[in-house]
């Protein structure tokens, strides 16, 4: 009985650790990061404006366009819900760095990546 409620237990950390990813990025200046542009599942996201000047955080479909787009101002947080093969798109419109802490949890099988 003890192996059994042992195996559940690490069975329940194992997935909740592989359910969630955290990072600090950095954004340069007019640059974008976006997370999730490529085939994936829905994905919810922790956001944090870490940086001394507002990001503009908007979903864009990988079939093409853009939606609800938002202003996120220093150290104010925000969750997204994204919707499946949709990236989300973190857009530095300022000239000097940005920073912003993310929490993501579901589909974490997102490519990463920078663009101008």
């Amino acid at each position: 009985m003890k192996f059994v409620l042992f195996i559940n237990l690490a069975l329940y950390c194992l997935l909740s650790a592989s359910c969630s990813l955290t990072s600090n990025t950095y954004i340069q200046a007019n640059d974008s990061f976006v997370l999730g542009n490529n085939e994936h599942g829905r994905f919810s996201t922790r956001l944090k404006n870490t940086s001394n000047q507002p990001v503009k955080v908007y979903r864009a479909p990988i079939g093409g366009g853009t939606h609800s787009p938002q202003f996120v101002q220093p150290k104010q947080s925000v969750t997204v819900r994204v919707e499946r093969n949709t990236a989300l798109v973190i857009e530095n419109t300022s000239t000097s760095e940005a920073s912003v802490a993310l929490k993501v949890k579901g589909d974490t099988g997102l490519s990463m990546g920078y663009k101008k």
